[in-house]
């Protein structure tokens, strides 16, 4: 497709997408449980119909039926040998159906599995497997690709490379969010916006999950820091069941009134999810049909970096952040030792130090030269994403390395750094481009340093000017403007900060600076390092790098930003200065108990470190079932609790309960059979004609990690299955879990013959269409995620007067 026509269309028109595929393929005779896809070589005028009428109703882009298309999805039904005559055909129909009328974009979404270390694949083989759809999907003929309900932006990261880097295709990427306006695995709208600008997609978009007022927040949200277009696509509200159909409330009428508020706002691509209908879309084209486009323009000169689930902005008006540098061989002999053993330990214990201690980004640096690199660098990039949540610089000479670091990181990071110098702006900037990283620039080039600070802002100009022809955005270049000595160089100490000025003023990007290295060489170097930064921060520092545990610069820092206004009416350092008197001595770590290690190891994710705490415990002679009951089951429990706030999600669950499984493994060996406590045993199933099962697994972990006995049944599991091994296990709770419209109903029976057997147990339902209303409705206990399953499965322990004394 030519992407002048999509261009020419969001400056001036309102551009209507098509609503659900599936729900009315279900309307039109599709059974639960089969594969929609199929329907493109078994029952093609089912799918003929659903585009004709879309299109007829005045929809400008129609979604190909290819949505489960990628080979993962598609061996779930044992159809992953027909990929490409399902993908082909998919396109062919709706090519036919489109006529001249529309365009035809292919519909793309999740394989369903996750990229390690909460799966067992890599970024590699995902992006294989969409880079196969990819050029499937273009050979066919699509006009371009919806990439739509995304719940984990390091798995959207993938599918955008893999489209970007091998086709040629416009491609509109949306990520699904829950109520709480986080993603399964834990990524806000505002975050998953910046990454995915960062990636260069052509718009952005949230679909499903919620209905029109639900998304509409989410919107708000996203436009406050990206200018790339933005879409939309809600359900026609929540589903209900009403015998044995499902049903969807919002009516045409109220969608278009939403409609109204997302132009608005200024959303000028519309379209539907599950429960959408012809005449929804219909009466949305026909109110927008003449409509002049209301795009906004966001004018802010701010770099954002991302983690998976937290953004940090850098540049004027935004307080000086800081970039932690101490995750460096160089820096700390432990981390230097752990490296060279590829062990990820200290640093981890690092991050989580700096980040207490006030670091906004952390700088990862893993360079020895004895060792391989890029292996190292991707375990600590996977190491310390999952330990906090702040965003990371990816810190090599070492290009394989550096792209080792660029896959493992979920969200968009800095990457330290580029030079001058023509081979390293044609390395480093194809990279940058390629994974949606920002950049950090050097003022150096072949010469080296520049002695004058305008020599070292056309070194700056020459980074940035290539950059932006490589495509990457002005506020995506950082510039270092490099500092020397002033012990050696003392007439050089003034060209640095002249340069920050003049880089500010005549080029409008963001600064960064290496401020500790002025005071190499002097004594007391913390007074030196305090003063410099503050004549920093006064020509327009934005981002220092500097460690968060130097309390004279942290202090410099903060007085620094009341001065120059970035602290607006001096909140921050006023709130800062009321526990500067506070100190308090942390422990060494040898001087904290072994019991508290070992809790921590838990709270931290520390799976390296906890087997041999607890063979210390053990050997010490503390029994084998208080070591779980008093140090474990309380540190998963509270490992909850921050899932609960907000301070934890789905990947520092994951590890935590990583930890506590191998923490569980080594303390059973000493367990006598008979003498283990049980909190209960519980039957897990997805409902038959469901083949989804990630909500699921995470909350057996979870259960089983919390001290209940697990039946794990798998997906896609008929009733009869469900009942007979209730019957044989003496299960006291069956989790029954569904995340399709369509097998609502499925699950309603399941619950009615477990009823009408007179089992004695209760019932815990969960999943992305299951509502409280509708546990209530069919007397289950309902459950919105894993750790709430685990309070709830107790909860109905505690009743059957169970609690921890079930043997």
């Amino acid at each position: 497709m030519n992407k002048e026509w999509l261009d020419n269309i969001l400056n001036n028109e309102v551009l209507i997408l098509d609503g659900a595929m599936g729900t009315e393929l279900q309307k039109l005779g599709m059974k639960p449980g089969y594969c929609p896809e199929l329907l493109n070589i078994e029952d093609p005028e089912m799918v003929k119909k659903v585009h004709k009428s879309y299109v007829d109703a005045g929809s400008n882009i129609i979604e190909a039926n290819t949505f489960g298309g990628n080979r993962l999805k598609l061996k779930e039904f044992g159809l992953e040998n027909k990929i490409e005559e399902l993908n082909i055909e998919g396109i062919k129909i709706a090519k036919e159906m489109a006529k001249d009328k529309a365009k035809v974009f292919a519909s793309v979404s999740s394989t369903g599995k996750f990229i390690e270390p909460m799966g067992d694949y890599t970024f590699d083989e995902i992006y294989d497997v969409f880079k196969e759809q990819a050029l499937i999907l273009e050979k066919a003929g699509a006009d371009g690709v919806i990439i739509e309900t995304m719940t984990d932006i390091h798995e959207m990261k993938a599918v955008v490379i893999a489209f970007k880097e091998n086709t040629n295709l416009p491609i509109f990427a949306s990520m699904t969010f829950q109520a709480d306006g986080r993603s399964v695995t834990g990524t806000d709208p505002k975050t998953a916006a910046i990454i995915l600008d960062a990636l260069g997609v052509d718009a952005i978009g949230v679909n499903c999950s919620l209905g029109s007022e639900g998304l509409y927040k989410f919107l708000e949200e996203m436009i406050e820091v990206t200018d790339v277009p933005l879409f939309v696509q809600p359900n026609a509200g929540l589903p209900r069941l009403e015998g044995d159909k499902t049903v969807f409330d919002a009516t045409p009428e109220f969608m278009l009134e939403y409609s109204e508020k997302f132009y608005d706002l200024g959303i000028n691509i519309i379209g539907g999810c599950c429960g959408t209908t012809p005449t929804h879309m219909r009466k949305i084209a026909e109110r927008f049909k003449n409509r002049k486009s209301n795009k906004k323009k966001l004018k802010k000169n701010i770099t954002y970096l991302t983690s998976r689930s937290q953004f940090v902005g850098i540049g004027y008006p935004e307080m000086v952040k800081i970039l932690g540098e101490r995750i460096n061989p160089n820096a700390l002999k432990r981390i230097k030792e752990d490296i060279k053993e590829y062990r990820t330990t200290q640093i981890r214990k690092e991050a989580i130090a700096q980040v207490e201690a006030g670091a906004d980004v952390l700088d990862i640096n893993v360079g020895l030269g004895t060792i391989d690199e890029a292996k190292m660098m991707k375990k600590a990039i996977i190491a310390v994403q999952n330990i906090v949540n702040v965003p990371l610089t990816i810190d090599t000479t070492d290009i394989i390395a550096l792209e080792a670091g660029l896959k493992a990181y979920s969200g968009k990071p800095l990457i330290n750094s580029v030079m001058g110098k023509k081979k390293s702006m044609e390395t480093i900037f194809p990279l940058a481009k390629k994974y949606g990283a920002a950049v950090l620039g050097l003022a150096l080039d072949e010469n080296g340093i520049p002695a004058t600070a305008e020599e070292r802002l056309k070194v700056a100009e020459k980074i940035v000017k290539t950059g932006m022809e490589y495509g990457i955005k002005k506020e995506d270049i950082l510039i270092d403007t490099l500092v020397l000595t002033a012990s050696a160089e003392q007439d050089k100490v003034l060209e640095t900060v002249k340069a920050i000025e003049l880089v500010k003023k005549e080029l409008g990007v963001n600064t960064v600076l290496g401020v500790s290295n002025i005071s190499f060489g002097l004594p007391n170097r913390k007074y030196v390092n305090a003063a410099f930064l503050s004549m920093c921060i006064g020509a327009g520092l934005d981002l220092p790098i500097m460690s968060p545990m130097n309390m004279e610069m942290k202090n410099a820092l903060m007085a620094s930003c009341v001065l120059t206004g970035r602290d607006k009416n001096s909140g921050k350092y006023i709130l800062y200065s009321s526990g500067m008197s506070v100190t308090e001595t942390k422990k060494d770590e040898k001087d904290i108990p072994l019991e508290k290690q070992a809790y921590n190891c838990v709270i931290k994710g520390d799976t390296g470190e906890i087997k041999e705490i607890l063979e210390k415990i053990l050997e010490s002679g503390e029994k084998p079932l208080d070591i779980v009951n008093k140090i474990l089951i309380p540190a998963i429990t509270e490992v909850g609790d921050l899932y609960d706030k907000g301070i934890y999600f789905l990947p520092q669950l994951m590890m935590s309960a990583e930890a506590m499984k191998k923490g569980v493994e080594r303390v059973k060996k000493e367990i006598k059979e008979g003498d283990s406590n049980s909190l209960g045993k519980v039957i897990f199933a997805t409902v038959k004609n469901d083949i989804h099962d990630i909500g699921k697994n995470i909350v057996t972990v979870l259960l089983e990690n919390n001290g209940f006995e697990i039946v794990d049944l798998g997906k896609d599991v008929p009733t009869e299955e469900i009942l007979e091994a209730a019957k044989r296990e003496n299960v006291d709770i069956i989790g029954l879990s569904a995340l399709m419209t369509t097998t609502m109903v499925e699950m309603r029976k399941t619950i009615e013959a477990i009823r009408k057997e007179k089992l004695s147990v209760d019932i815990m339902v969960g999943g992305a269409v299951v509502t409280p209303d509708f546990a209530e409705t069919m007397g289950a206990y309902y459950s919105k995620d894993a750790v709430e399953a685990v309070k709830v499965a107790k909860e109905i322990m505690k009743k059957r007067g169970i609690g921890n004394n079930k043997k």
